[in-house]
């Protein structure tokens, strides 16, 4: 009986499938061997073992006379209205920077630091002999700024001036150089020396040789004299000029260094 044609079109298509999938098993054997070939890791020659390097600490520390100073000053005023409270605070700001000027402090050097304006309460007594009640008393307006001293020798003569102007709080005195660059790269240098030496040092004693610096890590810190604190400088001020001492200023800078070493 002989076949229909309607057979055959129904099962043309499968021969082209099969071909391709015949063909596509050569392909995934190929992936598949290609996976189970061993890859090949290029080794660092010059990586380094923990145990073949030391990490020294070490600081260096250098002193310097200042040159600059900075002063934070200023005025902080009270009154029942805030209109009262900020005009009596600009009165008295007026004559800071004047006496700021007069002692050659320029205006590029005078900038504000601090503004605030706000309420002033107090409590009393409720009447019920248990709690205290919140009272509004008024306003208190604070103008703080900061100058920079060049000068160093007209400190003490224009603390008292700024007394004289009207100026009544003070946080304190910074000193430091208006160039620091030559004292912080001293005390870079003396860190490494330190480190260089104590690395050797090491070294010599475990039978090793020092081969190179693997890393180099820096922490700076800037120390010096302490700020004298507002009371101070308004007790002492009752003789002029007030006797400031700038003394020295320190530049510390501690370095971690890592260091190879071989037999």
């Amino acid at each position: 009986m002989p076949i229909p044609e309607s057979f055959h079109r129904l099962f043309r298509p499968a021969a082209p499938l099969a071909a391709l999938a015949l063909l596509a098993v050569p392909t995934a054997c190929a992936q598949m061997a290609t996976a189970q070939e061993p890859s090949m890791t290029m080794g660092n020659h010059n990586s380094i073992q923990p145990e073949t390097t030391i990490a020294i600490t070490a600081t260096g520390e250098v002193m310097r006379a200042p040159d600059i100073a900075h002063i934070s000053t200023g005025v902080q005023t009270e009154a029942e209205t805030a209109s009262e409270a900020m005009a009596m605070n600009r009165e008295a700001m007026n004559g800071v920077f004047e006496a700021l000027r007069e002692a050659g402090i320029q205006e590029r050097h005078i900038q504000t630091s601090n503004f605030t304006l706000g309420p002033r309460y107090e409590y009393v007594d409720a009447g019920d002999g248990r709690n205290n009640k919140r009272v509004l008393v008024g306003y208190t307006a604070s103008n703080q700024v900061t100058a920079k001293v060049t000068d160093l020798s007209t400190i003490g003569a224009t603390l008292d001036a700024l007394v004289e102007a009207g100026g009544n709080t003070f946080n304190g005195i910074s000193f430091g150089l208006e160039d620091d660059s030559e004292a912080r790269d001293e005390a870079r240098k003396q860190a490494m020396e330190t480190a260089m030496a104590r690395a050797e040092l090491y070294a010599e004693t475990a039978g090793y040789d020092v081969a190179r610096i693997v890393t180099i890590n820096e922490y700076e810190q800037q120390g010096g004299p302490q700020p004298m604190m507002a009371r101070q400088r308004m007790d002492m001020a009752e003789s002029a000029p007030t006797p400031i001492s700038g003394g020295e200023v320190g530049y510390s800078v501690q370095l971690n260094v890592t260091f190879e070493l071989t037999k």
